[in-house]
């Protein structure tokens, strides 16, 4: 009985995503085309980035309750320590989604 109902609950999700995409599908083609991976590795590149600054704010933040754990006394100069590297680990990824949001839309030119 379940597998009808995972069927139905895909077939309704199809036919919502046909019905909210025509629009797309009914404008005009542009007369060139040109296709390369310079979107694809942007997104890519966006994905990774993302993924490795919430790995490294995860460690910091485990590494600096760990240190105020076993060293209370020491804890507002762990955590001023952690915002600063925190601030530059977030500046360092928006850089990089930045740069490649810029490749992806073909703005940048080498």
């Amino acid at each position: 009985m379940s597998i009808f109902k995972t069927a139905k609950t895909f077939g309704f999700a199809f036919t919502a995503l046909l019905v909210s995409a025509a629009p797309a599908f009914a404008q005009n083609q542009p007369t060139t085309v040109l296709f390369s991976g310079s979107g694809l590795a942007a997104g890519l590149g966006m994905g990774l980035t993302i993924i490795g600054a919430a790995l490294g704010m995860g460690k910091i933040g485990a590494a600096a309750l760990d240190g105020m754990a076993r060293q209370p006394e020491v804890a507002p100069r762990i955590q001023t320590a952690m915002i600063i590297i925190a601030a530059m680990l977030e500046g360092a990824t928006l850089a990089s989604v930045v740069l490649c949001f810029v490749v992806g839309n073909g703005k940048a030119t080498f």
